[in-house]
């Protein structure tokens, strides 16, 4: 086990310590971001709001324009999630979780090409095709881009693109040296998990409250 803690503080020697401990602060902030989306817990927003500004800046540093700009995505849908989550279907009642429709789905399509198409003109601009995670990154921004959304839509089927970006991303972390971020994709996974779960208890149930 100490191995493994030494090879992952390996990975951040050199690092500015400023840089280490807002890249956990952002992990935390990140973490209870998911969980609270797991609860249907409207601090989801203000959470992720926090986490994401701090990777902003985080891996414009580090150069890692994909995922850069997935947080800076991820900034502004939060954004909007809020305001979505906060709509009524009555006086006393918030709008519920259902599943995605047909129109849904197509825009999803529309959304992942969209998506692979503006990350890819991004790293064409700035030269960034010359290493294999540029290819997966492109890729996994494209389902993170539909999780989001689908989330801040509060749709089901958001947990099932997170899962599969979130597994993606583990190793991906790993190799570019933010363990800690790379740990953090750990917990999101088996978060995401039981957020399918919890959700798809709770379809079509509108809550009087979003803060419990």
């Amino acid at each position: 086990m100490s191995h493994i803690f030494d090879w992952l503080l390996s990975q951040y020697d050199g690092a500015e310590t400023y840089l280490i401990v807002l890249e956990s602060i952002a992990v935390v902030f990140g973490f209870l971001s998911v969980w609270y989306s797991k609860q249907d817990n409207l601090l989801v927003f203000p959470t992720g709001i926090i986490s994401t500004g701090i990777f902003v800046y985080i891996l414009n540093i580090f150069g890692l324009l994909g995922d850069m700009l997935i947080n800076a995505y991820y900034f502004s849908m939060s954004i909007y999630g809020w305001y979505m989550w906060t709509r009524k279907v009555d006086d006393t009642h918030f709008i519920p979780i259902k599943r995605i429709n047909a129109k849904e789905k197509k825009q999803s399509v529309f959304l992942f090409i969209g998506a692979i198409v503006f990350v890819g003109l991004v790293y064409t601009y700035f030269e960034k095709w010359n290493d294999w995670t540029a290819y997966v990154d492109t890729f996994t921004t494209a389902l993170f881009f539909i999780g989001m959304w689908l989330m801040a839509k509060k749709k089901l089927e958001n947990w099932i693109y997170w899962i599969i970006a979130d597994i993606i991303s583990i190793p991906l972390y790993f190799y570019k040296g933010l363990g800690i971020t790379a740990l953090q994709y750990i917990l999101f996974t088996i978060v995401a998990i039981y957020g399918y779960r919890a959700w798809k208890k709770e379809l079509n149930k509108p809550k009087e409250t979003l803060l419990e």
